[in-house]
């Protein structure tokens, strides 16, 4: 019960966050075929089951053998495409995504905290509206080493 709150309190300040610098949005060389279903492979995994809607560790649905994939280096040459400030997403949304204003077309990618050095490979979402920060999937923050109710400055790429 404590989750939902912070949930609550997370996605609110998404909104006010004040921080998305764009820089460096040139074009990657783009992925094939193969390595698009590869990295939606990692990127994916189902919503929760609504009665286990209680902890982080029941809303993660992610395999032990998705979060190895999502935390390795990227096979694919990235573009760098800016810093945002991520605050926990919807936590009932399962795998390894970000909606963020710096992609305007879902793609593949990789965010870094660079306060760590860990990173994830995520799907990038787009994310519209008067806020500049980004949402950031329960998993994804896990991997990174986050607390939940942290609101960290993360480097986004494009694969």
């Amino acid at each position: 019960m404590r989750l939902i709150p912070l949930a609550v309190l997370g996605l609110s300040l998404a909104g006010c966050t004040q921080m998305a610098a764009t820089m460096n949005r040139s074009e990657a060389p783009k992925a094939t075929a193969a390595q698009t279903a590869a990295a939606t492979a990692v990127t994916r995994a189902p919503s929760p089951r609504p009665a286990a809607r209680a902890t982080p560790a029941q809303l993660d649905t992610t395999t032990p053998e998705q979060r190895v994939a999502a935390a390795q280096a990227p096979a694919t040459a990235e573009t760098r495409l800016g810093t945002t400030v991520g605050s926990l997403g919807n936590p009932s949304e399962g795998g390894f995504w970000m909606k963020t204003p710096l992609v305007d077309a879902p793609a593949q990618g990789r965010i870094v905290n660079p306060a760590t050095g860990k990173s994830a490979q995520v799907e990038l979402r787009p994310l519209s509206g008067s806020g500049t920060g980004s949402q950031v999937s329960l998993p994804a923050l896990q991997l990174l080493g986050v607390p939940l109710t942290d609101l960290p400055t993360l480097e986004v790429y494009r694969s």
